[in-house]
């Protein structure tokens, strides 16, 4: 339990949670249809479980099958309150951290709203010729979009979690009946058998997670991160066998502001480390702030890449979807 002086919430937080969900089925709180199918991808936790590793794994995935797609996200942080189109020269201020990352990486539009219906529909009118799908990133919850497919990402911490306010789960573990398709790391076993147990019949997509370190690796860093689970960041640095000579952890999605530049300056001469080193996402946050550190050593970055081991899982069921509406248009 993350916050246990918060733990008398947290039936307050479920109560909340079994509303909504009768609203949905009900009908009080309605369910939009975009014109494309929607591949939701999400999962129980808030933070962590690596949703946006995994959208840009499978967005990639699907590309190299010929299926052309686009994202739509909230982006999370954001101050902006407008729906729009992602460019990859603006900050994490005006879109995300997340969708900045994903648009980078994958190089198709992005979208981000609040209302997640509104940025598809900006995505169906803002081009000439419509993709194959749309895909929502961290999407589980976000139920008043209707989805063709719901992807859900499962792991042991998740599991052994508690809802929010207390914990770190936005639902309770029940929720995963709904998800189509389970996505699992090849490394976590017990989050496979736990969801075997429960009798669920959904297939279960595998996948591996790898640290990728700057070429040639740093000797002696400051490293910093504003994510949901730091502890795997440093984990995967001490693993490399990278000289950490500070940690610094911040809130996840962290707004860095100028005193946090000077602090982290003041540890890197204080502890006689060379460069700084941060996530993707962190470093997409930093913005124009990167220029303060890097007046004075560079700013490295390690990234998480995920690699779907048995792909056949989802794309054979992405592809009967795309076949199927080609064939109603």
């Amino acid at each position: 339990m993350k916050r246990p002086l918060l733990a008398p919430l947290a039936p307050l937080y479920a109560a909340g949670v079994r509303a909504r969900s009768l609203a949905l089925r009900l009908g009080i709180e309605p369910v939009k249809l975009l014109e494309l199918p929607v591949i939701s991808i999400g999962s129980l936790s808030a933070g962590g479980a690596g949703k946006t590793p995994f959208t840009i794994a499978l967005a990639r995935l699907l590309l190299s099958e010929g299926i052309s797609l686009d994202v739509l996200s909230r982006g999370y942080g954001r101050q902006s309150k407008e729906t729009l189109r992602v460019e990859t020269t603006g900050d994490a201020e005006m879109y995300g951290d997340e969708p900045l990352l994903i648009a980078s990486s994958v190089g198709v539009p992005v979208f981000v709203g609040a209302s997640r219906w509104e940025a598809g529909r900006l995505a169906e009118f803002d081009v000439s010729k419509l993709p194959d799908l749309h895909l929502l990133d961290d999407g589980f919850q976000h139920r008043q979009l209707e989805r063709a497919l719901d992807i859900a990402l499962v792991t042991t911490q998740d599991i052994a979690d508690c809802l929010l306010p207390a914990g770190n789960l936005r639902e309770p573990f029940s929720a995963l009946r709904r998800a189509h398709i389970f996505a699992v790391d090849e490394a976590d076993d017990d989050a496979a058998a736990m969801i075997e147990s429960r009798g669920w019949k959904q297939p279960i997509l595998r996948y591996r997670r790898r640290m990728i370190l700057p070429d040639p690796l740093p000797e002696r860093v400051v490293a910093f991160c504003g994510i949901a689970r730091p502890e795997q960041f440093f984990a995967g640095l001490k693993a490399a066998a990278i000289s950490v000579a500070e940690e610094c952890v911040f809130g996840d999605h962290h707004r860095f502001r100028k005193q946090d530049c000077i602090e982290l300056r003041q540890k890197l001469a204080r502890s006689g480390a060379r460069s700084f080193l941060t996530t993707a996402k962190d470093y997409a946050r930093l913005g124009r702030l990167r220029e303060m550190l890097e007046d004075i050593a560079p700013v490295r970055v390690a990234d998480i890449v995920i690699e779907i081991l048995n792909p056949h899982v989802v794309t054979l069921s992405i592809q009967r979807l795309v076949a199927e509406r080609q064939r109603v248009h």
